[in-house]
Formats: structure tokens, sequence, C-alpha cells
């Protein structure tokens, strides 16, 4: 297959001409999807692809005849070699489709954690696009404080996710995660995790958590770009991180499920 885009950037895309180059971004986006791919390699495209449209549909986005072409080309442009970070989006306005193609950065075996909860600042916490650049401001505060990540809480102090990966942690040898009713994004790698728990039986729990009450515990940060990375260290408060004892086997089986990207019909 001949690949029509190997380099860095903004496409976008149109029925009749495919991805192309694009200018500058502009705005809040309506809808957008990362994932890693590593030497052609991706976990969960499906439901990365699933969760996309989903989205798409809910904001009255293209028709998902297109949607599905635009998914095909996509499949087409991605790189089979090297680690890349890319990312689809539905630009404002709900009509624009684009894909934004770029190196991953470097990946991260553990992660310290801002201490102090942040108050939940997002304006549509289940889909992934409208909050992105709120999020990364969010980040930069926890910067300041010497960390990698921050948590992000609901009004009553309870865990919801961090600003850019969801929270699991382990009570005893029970997989933990915030209750779904919670305002939180549905994580593709978390769905994964769960899906493994339950196959080898391997307790998962939905419980309610306040960061303190965090404190001694193996903690996850999860998402598509870095799989697992283990709390190594809290940073502003009184909290201590556990050893991360289950997160090596948990991460090696991450790396193990992933696949060779789909070849499409056009190649």
């Amino acid at each position: 297959m001949t690949q029509p885009v190997i380099a860095e950037g903004l496409l976008a895309w149109t029925p009749a001409g495919g991805l192309t180059p694009a200018g500058e971004p502009g705005g809040r986006l309506l809808v957008a999807d990362s994932w890693l791919v590593r030497d052609g390699r991706v976990r969960g495209f499906d439901r990365h692809r699933e969760r996309f449209l989903r989205a798409c549909g809910e904001v009255g986005g293209p028709p998902l005849r297109r949607l599905l072409e635009f998914w095909r080309d996509v499949t087409d442009a991605l790189p089979r070699t090297g680690e890349w970070f890319p990312r689809v989006e539905l630009a404002p306005g709900g009509r624009e489709l684009r894909l934004l193609l770029r190196h991953a950065p470097a990946l991260g075996s553990g992660v310290r954690v801002w201490a102090t909860g942040q108050s939940d600042p997002r304006i549509v916490p289940r889909r992934k696009g409208p909050d992105l650049d709120t999020l990364a401001r969010v980040r930069r505060r926890a910067a300041g404080a010497g960390a990698d990540e921050t948590v992000l809480v609901a009004p009553s102090g309870v865990v919801l996710e961090a600003a850019t990966a969801s929270v699991l942690w382990w009570e005893d040898d029970t997989l933990c995660l915030p209750p779904p009713q919670l305002p939180v994004l549905p994580g593709v790698t978390v769905a994964l995790l769960q899906e493994r728990a339950r196959r080898e039986g391997v307790r998962v729990a939905h419980r309610s958590r306040t960061v303190a009450e965090l404190d001694g515990r193996e903690v996850w940060l999860v998402n598509a770009l870095h799989g697992i990375r283990p709390v190594t260290g809290w940073t502003g408060g009184p909290i201590h991180a556990a050893p991360a004892t289950h997160a090596p086997e948990w991460r090696k089986w991450l790396d193990d499920i992933m696949e060779p990207l789909p070849e499409n019909s056009a190649a």
C-alpha cells in the first residue's frame, strides 16, 4: 500500500479530495479521539472508531456514510513505522472532519500527580473534544506544582479522572474505578482492562473515593497513549504512593494486545 501521508500536520478531509493539508485550527472541537500507533500496531482501534462515530452522531455531525469514508482514509494515512499519536477531529460547525498527524511524545512508565484535587472545569465531560484546551490549562497548573498530572474531583470531593487519563486503583485484590454515573469519559483502555479483569476472575468494583482516600494505594492513570502509568508520587499533599505491584503484568498485557492496522480495499 502506498501511504499518501507520512509527515506531521493537520489534514482536512473532503469526499472528493480525501485528506489534504489544512491551515491552522481554530475554535473548540466538537469531537476528538486519539490513540497510539506503534510500528503500524494499535490497541482497541475499532473501539476508538465506534466512540468517535457515536460522538459525531450525538452532535449532528456528517452522515454515517461520510464518517466511514473519512475513517477509511484516516486508516490508510496512518504511518506503519515509528510511534505516532494521531487525533481525528470534528471541527467547530459540525461539518469538517480532520486528522492531526503527530509523533507520539515520550511514553511514561510512571507519573507524579498533584494531590490538590481540582474542581472539574469541563463543559462536556463525557465527550472528548470540547474541553481539550481547558484541560491543557489544568495540566499546566499541575506542572507549576511539580506534577505531571492532576486529578479532577466532583463538588463532593470524589475523584472523577485525571486531566488526560482515567483513574483506577487497587484495594487489596480489587481493581477499583469511579462509579459510571459520575461525569467521566468512557475510556477505551479502561474498558479493555475491565474486560480482562472479569475474564481472569479479578474483582472489579465502582467506588467513590476522595484523593485523600487514595493514600497508600496503588493508583493508575490510564489512557490510550501511555497505557497504564502507576502513580509514583503525589505532590502538594501528605499522600503516599504504594509500590506498583500489579502494574508490570497489566502493562505487558496491554502491549501484547496491540494489533496491526487494518488494510483497506483501496490498498
